[in-house]
This record gives structure tokens, sequence and C-alpha cells, in this order.
């Protein structure tokens, strides 16, 4: 073939074609890279409480609990400067809030810090963040629902961080708290974290090892598009939700399921769907089928029951670890590798 004839079939072929699209590669490998694991915590160090989302009126009890409890396992607790301040819903101005969490964000002395709530606030200051600091002495992130803003965010730079309860969880009745404190405690000392899931006729099954990622569902689908989204490949996502109507769960997996999030996904584990609100038109099915069927097109494994999100019995978990997730119809095991 003469080389004009070449070009010829070559301008033809793109024509036709197109121009084929070269998929962006992130900067940042997470699927390969082991992310980096903060240094757990030992007697004698010290952890910071900040309220970086909703407002903690009336709430001086609860912090004041979270305080006794650091206390009794050997730790200092220092309070954020403006963690009772209040601007309308939120805990402070942005400003506030944001000055409080750079400011134990950049001490080196401060070995962990502890959300004092969620609600909504978090995304208000995340990009006024300035991580440099925090990258360079990594410490453990603790919080869930609104704080998984900061979960995403953490994880996008390489750091695990703790899914797990809050100082608001601490009211004067603690009956069904015994498991959420034991498992926190567990995930800041270093210790094994196992947990067994209670049976589900809805779980999709399989074996699956992979790093766990996720939080609450309104604030992964609140992050797409943006750069603390993250990328579910080859990943676990743990899912959880509160006070919001079926259609509105089924619209946010359709919107991350268009988005790609499910595409290499390695499998899926459903925390609690609390408060669920009903609709005068019924969306006809258990919360639990519309997560199958918004999951139809995926084969992989598919885990209910984990005891973790806004119930009284939220369970830690390490997000950004590897774990062993095993789901049958008789009940799921997830086990944290002590890497």
């Amino acid at each position: 073939m003469s080389k004009k004839a070449l070009i010829l079939s070559v301008f033809c072929v793109v024509f036709y074609f197109g121009i084929p699209k070269v998929k962006a590669q992130s900067t940042t490998n997470l699927k390969t890279q082991t992310l980096i694991k903060p240094p757990y915590l030992k007697v004698g160090d010290t952890v910071a409480i900040v309220a970086p989302s909703g407002i903690l009126k009336n709430r001086e009890a609860e912090i004041n609990r979270a305080k006794k409890l650091l206390q009794s396992w050997g730790l200092h607790a220092v309070v954020g400067k403006h963690v009772f301040s209040q601007a309308n819903h939120f805990a402070g101005t942005d400003d506030e809030r944001c000055e409080d969490l750079q400011k134990v964000l950049d001490d080196p002395s401060i070995s962990a810090i502890w959300c004092a709530r969620g609600g909504y606030g978090t995304v208000r200051i995340l990009d006024k963040l300035n991580f440099s600091k925090f990258k360079a002495h990594p410490k453990w992130l603790i919080g869930y629902s609104d704080i998984t803003a900061l979960h995403n965010a953490i994880h996008n730079l390489g750091v695990e961080s703790i899914h797990a309860m809050m100082c608001a969880s601490l009211t004067a009745d603690q009956t069904d708290l015994d498991q959420t404190i034991e498992t926190f405690k567990k995930a800041l000392f270093g210790d094994s974290l196992s947990y067994h899931l209670d049976a589900s006729q809805y779980n999709q099954e399989g074996v699956v090892t992979a790093p766990l990622v996720g939080g609450n569902l309104t604030m992964l689908h609140t992050m797409l598009g943006s750069k603390t989204s993250i990328d579910t490949s080859g990943k676990i996502l743990f899912i959880e939700e509160i006070g919001e109507y079926k259609y509105h769960i089924d619209r946010m997996l359709q919107s991350l399921k268009r988005a790609g999030y499910f595409d290499q996904c390695a499998g899926v584990v459903v925390g609690d769907m609390t408060k669920l609100k009903k609709n005068t038109t019924l969306w006809g099915t258990s919360v639990e089928q519309l997560i199958l069927d918004a999951l139809s097109d995926y084969d992989f494994p598919i885990a209910f029951n984990m005891p973790s999100g806004h119930e009284d019995d939220n369970r830690a978990l390490i997000l950004g670890r590897t774990v062993e997730l095993t789901v049958s119809k008789n009940g799921s095991t997830l086990n944290f590798k002590s890497e």
C-alpha cells in the first residue's frame, strides 16, 4: 500500500469511528496504593474535639461525657474554641469552624480529631482547609454522617480514617452503646476488628478482599463531580442513610450508577437505613429490594445488616483499610486486615 493510500485509510477510519477516547488517570492510583495508617493511640495521647457541622445547642453534657470517656482510656481531651459557637444552623460561622479544624489538622501534638456531631456544614468549609501539615503528620479523623465529606478528602490524600460514633452519641441513656463504644476504642488503639452480620434474604453472595470506603449516601452523592469524590474501583463501598424517602435513595443510587461509581466496584456493604420517610405515593418494595434493583447490573457481593450508621449500635469501620467480605444468605462476615 502506498503512503498516500495508507494516510487516506487512517483518515477514513478516524472519520467513521471518531478519535478514540483515553480515560483520564488519577494522579494517585489508590487501587494499588497502600494507604497511610496514622499511629494508633496510646495512653497519654491527645484527642481534639471539634464541630465542623451542625450546631451544638444545649449539648454541653454530651461533650463532657466524651471528655470523661477519653480520660478513662488514659487520653487527654481538648475542645475546640468554637465548638459551642452558634451561627444559625451551624456550630459557628464557616470561618470559625474552619479555624478550629485547621488548628488541629496542623498541630502535631494532636493524635486524633473527634467530631462532635454531624448534621450539615462540612462541605461548606472543605475547600478552605489546607492539608499539607496533616499529610506530614497524619492523625485519625473520627465521625460519620456529614463527616463523610472529610473522610472522602482524607481518603484521596491516601490516609485511613475512622467511621465511628461522635460525641453527641453520648446521651444520658447509653443502654445500647456498649458495642459502639467498644469498637470505637478498638479502632483507635489498634485492636482487631471483625464483624458478623445477620442473615438477609437480600444478600448477594460472594467473597472479596478489598479496601473499604464510603459513608453516608447523601454525602457521597454530594461529592460527585468534585475533587473529593472517591474512586471506588477495586474497592468495597459502604453506604448508610437517615431520614430520606425511598425514591430519594433510588435517585442517588441511579446518579452514582450513571457516573460510573459501581462499574469497577468490588462489593457493597449496606448499613442502617434509618427513619425512612413515607411518600404519599408508596415506593412498593423494601429499601433492600430497592438497592438490589438499582445494582442489578452488577454481580459483586452485596451484604445487608451492617450495624453502622445512625442507630445507637454504630460499629466502627476503618475506611481505607483492606477487609475480607464473605456474603451468604445465612449471614456475612467483615474482617479487617491488620496491615
